[in-house]
């Protein structure tokens, strides 16, 4: 399988990565914390499980955690099971949070799930799409009666690109399903184009051109006006060019932030100890997964309504940071 050194090379990070966490939490652990701790990241090929696994094990490092990784279906997914205690932390983004805290999203089925808080922001997901040169597809219009698989139902991609296609009144065949798996299939011709979002570079996306030739295909100016008029909550992106060996231009596109989540009856100082050894460790960071490089103090700001944890709350306010009133927690004590 042409995906299979990529998945197996993953597994045994993980492995490396628990066995580590468990050494150093013998040797570190605040003995009020809970021995095990769960982080719920995403789908193989994405840059969730990728970042998870990295910043779940600089924080077992630094802090004598025990935070082990558990895939899932993404933002989504993390959110369910974060809010109802299945997982202690999670990786959203901005707007499928946005769509939980208010029960809005037709995921939601009317919930919302306001045990969720922000605890620490990760990077920027723009949207952008892959296909096989071959195909002879040179922009999305040009998606119009073909198949697009765009990973796993309840993440990102699978919540936000069917919305987009409507906006731009495209009529496309969605397909679901694991990010390795979407570009397997896009080899296999199975589907026509894989549009996917994620921190940058997008692991599946590489492994592609890696074996492969491809062409990267973005929004024109007309569709993105169209999107962001339809979802407000996306903001303008750029996809360097310099971020995959065969794409020829930057490319413009639209994004949503990424913020770490934790149930709300986390331990403050846990979450508090969580968020500075992130925020303090980002060269780490940054040689596990570049999309790190935005795992910075200044991007608190890019939450604009999920309440922070009193924990972090904590932390940014010893960095000289105050927290709007509606960013606070009805647990913060001040």
């Amino acid at each position: 399988m042409k995906f299979s050194k990529m998945m197996k090379f993953a597994v045994a990070t993980m492995a490396g990565l628990s066995l580590a966490g468990s050494v150093y939490a013998q040797a570190k652990a605040n003995p009020k914390w809970p021995t095990n701790l769960t982080l719920g990241t995403a789908s193989v090929g994405g840059t969730y499980f990728v970042y998870g696994q990295v910043w779940a094990s600089l924080v077992n490092e630094k802090i004598g955690t025990n935070i082990s990784t558990q895939q899932t279906q993404g933002p989504n997914q993390n959110i369910i099971l974060t809010d109802s205690k299945q997982t202690d932390f999670g990786m959203v983004t901005m707007g499928v949070a946005l769509q939980a805290w208010k029960g809005e999203g037709e995921w939601t089925k009317g919930q919302k799930f306001n045990n969720i808080r922000a605890i620490f922001p990760m990077y920027d997901t723009p949207f952008h799409f892959v296909t096989l040169e071959k195909s002879n597809i040179k922009s999305v219009k040009e998606l119009a009666g073909k198949k697009a698989g765009v990973g796993p139902r309840a993440g990102t991609c699978g919540t936000y690109f069917p919305l987009m296609f409507k906006a731009i009144g495209l009529d496309v065949t969605v397909r679901n399903g694991q990010a390795s798996d979407m570009a397997a299939n896009l080899q296999d011709g199975l589907i026509d184009a894989f549009p996917f979002c994620a921190g940058l570079p997008i692991a599946a996306f590489s492994e592609l051109e890696n074996t492969t030739k491809v062409r990267y295909l973005t929004f024109s100016d007309d569709e993105l006006k169209k999107i962001k008029a339809a979802m407000p909550e996306l903001s303008d992106s750029v996809i360097p060019k310099s971020t995959y060996k065969q794409m020829t231009a930057d490319q413009k596109t639209v994004g949503l932030f990424n913020f770490a989540i934790a149930h709300k009856d986390v331990s403050d100082d846990l979450v508090y100890a969580v968020v500075k050894a992130v925020l303090e460790n980002n060269p780490q960071l940054v040689k596990g997964h570049a999309a790190g490089k935005e795992t910075v103090l200044q991007n608190w700001n890019k939450n604009g309504f999920l309440p922070f944890h009193p924990g972090a709350v904590r932390y940014f306010k010893e960095k000289g940071i105050t927290i709007p009133k509606n960013l606070l927690p009805p647990e913060y004590k001040g």
